[in-house]
């Protein structure tokens, strides 16, 4: 039986390397994108065999439509991967940065509600080992500066996953939250300062595929940024403004 999986953001980045990473597994992908060459390229150099849908994801009609056409192609998906992403830097004083704001939330937040939910009533009747796995980020564990409207969409993104994994374990679907700390990518590239333990896309999505073939419900790459979310976590208030305030900023105004 072809091993079948779904992937949004998929043009570059983690999607992308995801979809490598299971293209060579031998499944049968739908790949989703808003840049449609850059689309349309993967899939030719994957063997020009899977399916692509060009959409943003905070279109839930569009990822409705692609949904329903994977279904009706390629079947029930056994891995559902809500990967899709932008970052930028943004500040609630600059009502300009509003609109990015919004932006963020519609495609980390929502986009990622909209990407499962046209798939789970048919994975639900479908039975078997199936998974909603959705990429959060470190940013989300506590709040970064300057990235007020990122690290809020990647908290959202959190406590979402955190509440459909338990909406779906009677039903004995599983849902994975990804956690990646830097890794390089076209989102980290325009980051104007150092990135402690700054990963190759292409072994962070080695990474990640492990920790959702084993089911892991919560999983921070790499490993280092693991222990220092957890540190994080505990650090009191006024200890945790004191060593944040003066952090660097990613730029404002540039979406990737």
């Amino acid at each position: 039986m072809t091993f079948k999986v779904f992937i949004t953001g998929a043009s570059s980045g983690i999607g992308e390397a995801l979809a490598v990473y299971y293209a060579e597994q031998g499944a049968r992908l739908g790949l989703v994108a808003r840049r449609s060459e850059l689309l349309d390229a993967l899939n030719r150099r994957l063997g020009d065999k899977h399916a692509c849908y060009a959409l943003d994801v905070s279109d839930a009609a569009a990822l409705r439509a692609a949904a329903l056409d994977f279904l009706s192609q390629v079947g029930v998906p056994d891995i559902i991967i809500a990967s899709a992403g932008v970052s930028a830097g943004t500040l609630t004083e600059c009502e300009e940065d509003l609109v990015v704001f919004k932006r963020i939330m519609d495609i980390n937040v929502f986009g990622m509600a909209a990407t499962f939910a046209p798939f789970i009533p048919s994975m639900k009747a479908a039975g078997g080992e199936r998974q909603l796995v959705g990429v959060a980020s470190v940013a989300g564990i506590r709040g970064l500066p300057g990235a007020e409207a990122y690290s809020a969409s990647k908290a959202a993104a959190i406590t979402y996953l955190e509440s459909l994994r338990l909406e779906m374990r009677p039903y004995g679907i599983k849902v994975v939250t990804i956690a990646p700390g830097y890794i390089a990518t076209p989102m980290t590239a325009i980051n104007p300062y150092k990135m402690p333990f700054l990963l190759p896309a292409e072994k962070a999505a080695k990474i990640f595929a492990q920790a959702i073939a084993r089911g892991t419900t919560y999983a921070v790459t790499p490993w280092q940024m693991g222990l220092v979310a957890k540190i994080l976590r505990l650090l009191p208030n006024w200890l945790y403004d004191a060593l944040f305030t003066s952090a660097p900023r990613k730029p404002r105004g540039l979406l990737k």
